[in-house]
């Protein structure tokens, strides 16, 4: 596993689609943290914007003189993971060694100390493949959670949306509640994930075959299958403002339909780590348990919101019907 030495050195990714003045904002709060315990090299990765929000920040770049960073063009659009991997082997090809690559979204913000404590609790967890930081909301409210593993029950939580079953199905909810220890845990919000430079030596990469969604799902399990742990640390604080290229998670944007590449990335999850059977059962149990519950609140009139054509959109998707391309 790692080698113990101190990861002082970060390098850091951040994956462009059109959201220029987001990374270059970005950029600032990583400037603001450069001292002598953080020591950045930034790769911005232009995922084909084609808006000039490329040329926006590689102007900024120029203008405050962060030669630390640089701009990388993508000639497509290959997606979340794609754009990352293309970060990370810039990364790696540098000749400085650095001991974490820290993958952000371009919506986020870096509070103080984030880095310093990111690099501190690897040095001290050699055992930690992959660091997820704390996320702060755009408002700064606390957004303390990370993940379990998807499964056929945690479906059944999170179709039925119903208390009494989400407190009995409480060891297999997605979405798990932190405090403020850090704790071992199956995956992370790839919003802000730090790896360890080992494990990319080792061949760790996203799976460009989900384009978005799920990917960070999917490299956490890598982990943990090549011997090494997920931690959440909740010390390290980012502000995330969630939803900035996709508009699905933006709560001022109000619900919009679920796109079509969020059910082909669950279905790609539940086929590549459980088998198609798994897959099929998984389907099924969101798609009974949330019926139930679109049943319980008609009965009850009491409203409810979720994405339009959620329930139709989900069942046309399903491993029940072929792959959609």
């Amino acid at each position: 596993m790692s080698s113990g030495q101190a990861p002082d050195a970060i390098d850091v990714v951040i994956v462009n689609y059109r959201t220029g003045p987001l990374v270059v904002s970005c950029l600032e709060t990583l400037a603001a943290e450069i001292g002598q315990e953080f020591r950045p090299r930034a790769f911005v990765i232009d995922n084909a914007s084609n808006d000039g929000s490329e040329d926006e920040i590689e102007a900024a770049i120029a203008r405050e003189g962060w030669d630390w960073a640089r701009l990388i063009r993508s000639p497509v659009n290959g997606g979340f993971g794609a754009g990352n991997n293309l970060g990370i082997e810039a990364a790696l090809g540098e000749d400085r060694s650095a001991g974490l690559v820290w993958l952000l979204n371009p919506d986020t913000r870096i509070m103080p100390g984030a880095a310093r404590e990111l690099a501190r609790f690897a040095a001290r967890t050699p055992e930690a493949g992959v660091i997820g930081t704390a996320l702060l909301e755009g408002d700064e409210t606390p957004w303390p959670f990370a993940f379990r593993f998807p499964s056929i029950l945690g479906e059944v939580e999170r179709g039925l949306r119903w208390h009494l079953a989400s407190r009995l199905l409480a060891r297999h909810a997605v979405l798990r509640r932190m405090d403020r220890q850090p704790a071992r845990v199956d995956w992370v919000s790839g919003a802000s994930l730090a790896i360890r430079t080992d494990l990319l030596r080792e061949g760790l990469r996203f799976d460009e075959g989900y384009f978005l969604y799920y990917e960070e799902t999917d490299l956490c399990r890598t982990v943990r299958d090549m011997g090494w742990e997920c931690w959440y640390l909740p010390q390290a604080l980012v502000l995330h403002i969630a939803g900035q290229s996709t508009g699905i998670t933006d709560s001022r944007s109000g619900l919009r339909r679920m796109p079509g590449y969020w059910f082909e990335s669950r279905r790609r999850y539940f086929r590549k780590n459980h088998g198609a059977v798994y897959a099929l059962a998984a389907d099924l149990a969101w798609m009974t348990s949330h019926a139930l519950f679109l049943a319980k609140q008609a009965l009850r009139r009491m409203p409810y919101e979720e994405p339009p054509h959620l329930l139709s959109d989900f069942a046309r998707h399903s491993s029940f019907f072929p792959q959609r391309r």
